[in-house]
């Protein structure tokens, strides 16, 4: 059973990882159904999503970085009209200190930082006094032009060194080791090789030393694995998924929360 301390309470899954559900208020996200904003939120939740990761600022390959109040303009609102219903946990897709403390501010309780708190050098200072989770990624350049010149060889220990090392810094700026979760960011600046030799070496990423979050809902990687685009890729999520958990993923972030669901419900009543 997963868990997770967030600043003021303990959340826990009876499935065998957190199922963290996508939403985007942006306007270009690569996978259209998963734009939206309150009401997509409480379909995900009632889906029965543990956390939901809202992002204001796409990040698909690319796609352009926005400003700091053009994303607290997208997210906030939101944000607010979830907390008048709903105390899910919160996470927050963002770079950008002022972001993330808006977001505190209107009820959001995790960190979801693709910079790995590099973009702004105040945000590992803002999460370790607030105790704030923090999921630190790795990703090669940025989305504009990530995908120019890829990660291939040596995948595992090119993240692996990387995360370590961002996590050392997330310690020392006070954040608590246990809310601390890594994610290797399939598909950020890396081939299929890259993204296949990540999923197979998942269960030693960070060293075994935190809690993993895999995200790979339809993306590229999944459509060349099975020749299907982005509507069709449901399945092949649903198996990359599945092999994620087994090998040790506590979170996994998704477009469709109802079916990976009842994918770890599966699970949980093979491994118990």
């Amino acid at each position: 059973m997963p868990v997770l301390q967030l600043k003021d309470r303990i959340v826990k899954s009876e499935l065998p990882a957190f199922v963290m559900g996508i939403v985007n208020v942006t306007p270009d996200s690569f996978f259209k159904d998963s734009r939206g904003g309150v009401e997509r939120a409480l379909e995900l939740i009632e889906e029965g999503a543990d956390i939901l990761d809202l992002g204001a600022e796409s990040t698909r390959p690319g796609s352009l970085y926005i400003s700091e109040d053009e994303e607290i303009e997208r997210l906030i609102p939101v944000i607010t009209e979830i907390r008048k219903v709903s105390d899910i946990p919160i996470s927050v897709d963002t770079r950008k200190k002022n972001v993330m403390e808006k977001a505190f501010q209107a009820g959001a309780d995790i960190l979801n930082d693709i910079s790995a708190l590099e973009d702004d050098p105040l945000m590992a200072d803002f999460c370790a006094k607030n105790e704030l989770p923090v999921i630190l990624m790795h990703k090669k350049g940025i989305p504009s032009s990530m995908q120019d010149n890829v990660v291939s060889e040596n995948a595992f220990k090119i993240v692996n060194d990387y995360l370590i090392q961002r996590a050392e810094y997330a310690l020392s700026a006070g954040i608590a080791k246990d809310k601390i979760i890594l994610d290797p960011g399939i598909g950020f600046g890396k081939d299929l090789k890259a993204n296949v030799d990540l999923i197979k070496n998942l269960s030693s990423l960070g060293n075994k030393k935190y809690p993993i979050l895999m995200a790979l809902s339809r993306k590229t990687c999944i459509g060349q694995m099975t020749g299907r685009e982005v509507e069709d890729r449901l399945a092949g999520t649903l198996a990359a998924d599945l092999l994620s958990v087994i090998r040790g993923a506590s979170m996994v972030r998704v477009h469709d929360v109802k079916e990976t669901v009842d994918t770890l419900k599966v699970l949980s009543y093979i491994i118990s």
